[in-house]
């Protein structure tokens, strides 16, 4: 027997594959530019969503999270796994997927991958606030930490912020060959450096991204020079940093959603009354960034609920009328909303 759904009972799903074929079609540099600009679109009207920092399942090995918020018209959530020893038995560190539904009726709206879309969000953040937050007129970042996000890193950086040099650093050299294979294509100059302090020579912004769960310190108070900015990204849950306390006492630290850093970012280092500056408040002009040439801005980026959701409705917005997705008989939808036994006759 053919069974046969109403148009309600369908769910548009992007796939990996469908994922891949959207940023192609875009471009991954335009993709990550348009994305930026949605979240900081989201940023500016911050106070209207529900926040809470994420729900996270940790083990010894790694952490399970859900990532939800709504601004009233819209409910998203992300599920999002963080396990580092995953690559050594060749599986991602990082795998997710999200939903976009209707507050007013609870109907799915989108269901879609978001392990590359994460990548892509995250990088798309970074250079957000790197806009914000670098010197004017940054040309050179060191990209400490090789692994899946610092391609992505590298030409949102490129895209939004106009960095034309790139200088890579991992404590595996296969890492730093894959990233500078991966840019040979990019129109931008790739320097593969034997040290993290090599790296940041000449570099006026310094992105780190790391993946081991411990209390590590990739940069230490005699490597950072007066006037950089810092785009901390490794460091994303309770007992996992990379910078120093005392960098952090020397930098204008910005942060996403403090609740949540404060648990989850290198801040965690610092008491739980030290200042910290909220993004969204730059964005909307409440707050001040980089005010001199030789401030240190920090940005302890953890990843929040807002930038998944904002990733969501920009992809919403990219599939309509296009083959970049499958429509999934997801919800049961019986003609007698009161007869759902019904569809088992």
């Amino acid at each position: 027997m053919e069974l046969k759904f109403s148009p309600l009972a369908y769910v548009p799903f992007v796939s990996v594959e469908n994922m891949i074929r959207l940023v192609k079609s875009i471009g991954a540099e335009t993709f990550m530019c348009e994305l930026a600009d949605e979240i900081e679109k989201d940023f500016k009207r911050w106070p209207l969503f529900d926040k809470t920092p994420r729900v996270a399942s940790h083990s010894d090995v790694g952490v399970i999270e859900l990532m939800p918020t709504s601004d009233g018209e819209m409910y998203g959530f992300k599920y999002v796994n963080g396990h580092p020893k995953n690559t050594r038995e060749g599986l991602q560190t990082v795998t997710a997927f999200g939903l976009l539904a209707d507050v007013d009726s609870g109907y799915p709206k989108l269901l879609t991958e978001m392990t590359l879309l994460t990548a892509l969000r995250t990088a798309a953040t970074s250079a957000l606030v790197g806009r914000h937050l670098a010197p004017k007129g940054a040309k050179t970042m060191a990209m400490i930490g090789n692994g899946a996000q610092s391609e992505f890193q590298c030409l949102a950086f490129k895209a939004v912020c106009g960095i034309e040099n790139v200088r890579l650093y991992d404590i595996d050299p296969a890492a730093t060959a894959k990233c500078a294979a991966n840019l040979a294509a990019a129109d931008v100059n790739v320097v593969s450096c034997k040290s993290a302090q090599e790296a940041m020579e000449g570099a006026e912004i310094i992105t780190t991204c790391t993946a081991d769960k411990q209390y590590a310190t990739i940069l230490t108070d005699n490597m950072v020079g007066d006037g950089v900015h810092i785009n901390a990204i490794g460091g994303d849950c309770p007992g996992k940093t990379e910078v120093a306390e005392a960098v952090l006492r020397r930098s204008d630290i910005f942060v996403e959603y403090p609740p949540q850093t404060r648990v989850e970012g290198d801040i965690q280092q610092l008491p739980e009354d030290h200042p910290v500056t909220e993004l969204w408040q730059v964005m909307r002009g409440q707050a001040r960034g980089r005010t001199h040439d030789r401030q240190i801005t920090f940005f302890d980026s953890v990843g929040f609920a807002i930038e998944d959701f904002s990733a969501l409705k920009y992809v919403l917005t990219k599939i309509e009328g296009t083959a970049f997705m499958d429509q999934l008989d997801m919800l049961a939808d019986p003609e007698d909303p009161r007869n759902l036994y019904g569809m088992l006759d």
